[in-house]
């Protein structure tokens, strides 16, 4: 397929001769209108209104008993793990095909990730994989899961569902019940995607969604945490409080924690935001149609939702026949004023990750010679959901 057709096509798809980020928010009167709101009651910190209310909206759409809203995905992922009682000299699998948040978080715990390799299903952690590496480097006993190579504790699996595409999380859940492992799902870019009907973040005992700038919705910086242990409901709230102890006037903290909590002007944002949801999701998996239909006769492989799941298409994907290939593309719409983006650079081959434990990572190191991120915003709709 000749690049140039696939520029115009994008053009065509987004209406404009000026340039076409990767993904850009949208947003609409009601978000000037709440954060002005926010700003005329000065209350623009962790204190207001509406951080309560974007919890609240949270839960009911993607059917969570509890969100804690964090001053962004990564705080929340860091916060999923210190709960699941990271610590340390643990050891935590994750996947190499991600964003670097997800290894940080468990680096900040003084933990490591092992690599594991993606399904091309997914682009997501391999069942299949994990469960092989497993059985090939760890044992358990009545003190939990351990690798052989240096009898360090292995915590917990962390999963991303990549550009929202959810992994298979029927086959996680199973391995960490063999194992005696916690899951915590790294939902950050999945917000409005599904599992067999179920909301992501919701199968693992912890999961983070982000609400940067680049996400399906915006809180201009922001996350939440999803906490699905009932025992650890109330903790999570508190831990990212500070650990204050309510009191009319009191400061008392009664544990080491984090000042993670979400400030009032960003959950109005976000409240305004989550009006137009389903609308945005509506038209990414429009747009997503769109370009499956346009590459289907092509060279390169559209990457659709696996056949198990509703994904919001975050970010759209195609993959190139080589690696040359796909470099003279992102150079081509590049040049023209079509930000196409590569996959990150695997896990691995970033220098404070290179000494990690891994897996075979053959797809994943396929995924990242070939994949481009085309632009996947949601095109401004011009009507307000009021």
């Amino acid at each position: 397929m000749e690049n140039l057709s696939v520029i115009k096509f994008i053009r065509n798809l987004y209406q404009t001769n000026s340039n076409i980020p990767l993904h850009a928010p949208i947003f609409y009167e009601k978000e000037k209108s709440y954060v002005a709101e926010v700003i005329d009651s000065t209350f623009v910190s962790s204190v207001g209104r509406y951080v309560d209310e974007f919890e609240r909206r949270i839960e009911a759409f993607t059917g969570a008993e509890k969100a804690i809203a964090t001053v962004n995905g990564t705080a929340a992922l860091h916060t999923a793990l210190y709960l699941a009682g990271v610590a340390d000299g643990d050891l935590v699998l994750t996947q190499a095909l991600t964003f670097v948040a997800t290894c940080n978080a468990i680096r900040y715990l003084g933990a490591d990730p092992i690599f594991i390799d993606i399904s091309m299903d997914s682009l997501g952690m391999c069942p299949v994989a994990l469960e092989e590496y497993l059985e090939q480097n760890a044992y358990t006993n009545d003190k939990g899961c351990f690798h052989k190579l240096n009898d360090r504790a292995i915590k917990a699996i962390l999963p991303m569902h990549t550009f929202g595409h959810p992994v298979d999380l029927d086959s996680l859940v199973a391995t960490c019940n063999k194992w005696g492992l916690t899951l915590i799902e790294d939902a950050a870019e999945s917000l409005g995607s599904f599992y067999k009907g179920i909301h992501t973040g919701l199968h693992g005992d912890f999961s983070a969604i982000s609400f940067n700038g680049n996400k399906i919705i915006t809180t201009g910086g922001g996350g939440i945490l999803l906490c699905n242990r009932v025992a650890m409901q109330e903790r999570a709230k508190h831990i990212t409080t500070t650990a204050k102890v309510a009191h009319s006037y009191e400061y008392y903290h009664d544990e080491l924690a984090f000042n993670y909590r979400m400030p009032n002007l960003n959950a109005a944002l976000g409240c305004a935001q989550i009006d137009s949801l389903q609308k945005i999701i509506a038209d990414k998996r429009e747009i997503a149609s769109c370009y499956e239909a346009f590459f289907e006769n092509s060279n390169l492989n559209f990457v659709s939702e696996p056949k198990y799941a509703k994904s919001n298409y975050w970010l759209n994907a195609v993959i190139f026949p080589n690696k040359v290939a796909r470099d003279v593309f992102l150079n081509e719409t590049n040049q023209n004023g079509i930000f196409t983006r590569p996959v990150w650079r695997l896990m691995n081959e970033l220098p404070m990750f290179s000494q990690s434990l891994k897996g075979p990572l053959n797809n994943s190191e396929y995924i990242q010679d070939r994949l481009v991120n085309l632009p996947s915003s949601s095109r401004n709709l011009q009507k307000d959901t009021e």
